[in-house]
C-alpha cells in the first residue's frame, strides 16, 4: 500500500506545485466501500515567511487553495485513473498537529515535539513521543524522556507534530508545585483564624 501512495504522490506533486503550493504527503486508505485519498498541502517552506498582501499576515493555505487543488487533482485522477473503484478525495492544510512525511519535514521542525508510530518495534516500543533533535540523512533522532532515540525514516509508519496547546493559548499554563487552586499565599480568608 505504501508503494501505491508513493506512486500517487509522485503523479500529483507537479500539479500541486503548478498552483504555487507544496504536496507534503498523502494518506491512501483503501476499504471495501471505497478508498479515501487525503492530500496535505502547504505553502512552500520558502514562501512560509511571505506576507499575504490582503491580510498583512504570513501566507497560509486557505479554503480557496484546497478547492483549486481538489479541482485540478480530480481532473488528473480522472485521466490517469490510478485508483480502481470509488474513492473520496480530501485536500487539507497540515493543521497544528502537522503530519510529517519526509526527513526534510522533520528537519524543518527541529526542536519541536513529535509523536511517531513505528512499522517494526525498536527497543521494545512501537510508539514514541519526544523532541526532534537531529536529522542525519534518513535517520531521525528524538529526545524521548531525556534519552536519545534514533529511528531510521523507513521504519516510521506515521508521524505528527505535537502542538504546544499552552503556547497556542488553548490550554492553561501548568501551576507551580505546591500551589493550591483558588488559594493565594499570605492571605487568610475571613473567619479562618
Amino acid at each position: 500500500m505504501a508503494d501505491k501512495a508513493a506512486d500517487i504522490a509522485t503523479l500529483l506533486a507537479p500539479t500541486v506545485e503548478s498552483l504555487g503550493l507544496e504536496l507534503l504527503g498523502i494518506e491512501y486508505l483503501p476499504s471495501p466501500g471505497g478508498a479515501l485519498l487525503r492530500l496535505y498541502i502547504d505553502v512552500p517552506a520558502s514562501d512560509a515567511v511571505a506576507v499575504d498582501p490582503a491580510t498583512g499576515s504570513p501566507r497560509m493555505v486557505g479554503i480557496e487553495d484546497c478547492e483549486s487543488v481538489s479541482r485540478e487533482v480530480s481532473a488528473l485522477l480522472d485521466v490517469e485513473d490510478p485508483i480502481s473503484g470509488h474513492y473520496t478525495l480530501e485536500v487539507s492544510s497540515p493543521g497544528v498537529d502537522r503530519p510529517l512525511f519526509a526527513p526534510s519535514q522533520f528537519a524543518r521542525f527541529l526542536g519541536e515535539q513529535a509523536k511517531a508510530t513505528l512499522k517494526l518495534p525498536q527497543d521494545g516500543r512501537r510508539k514514541l513521543q519526544g523532541k526532534i533533535v537531529a536529522v542525519e540523512g534518513d535517520r531521525i533522532d528524538f529526545d524521548v524522556d531525556g534519552a536519545r532515540f534514533a529511528v531510521a525514516f523507513d521504519n516510521i509508519e506515521k508521524a505528527r507534530l505535537v502542538p504546544d496547546w499552552v503556547a497556542l493559548g488553548f490550554a492553561p499554563a501548568k501551576k507551580e508545585k505546591g500551589a493550591k487552586p483558588g488559594k493565594k499565599a499570605g492571605k487568610k480568608r475571613p473567619g479562618s483564624e
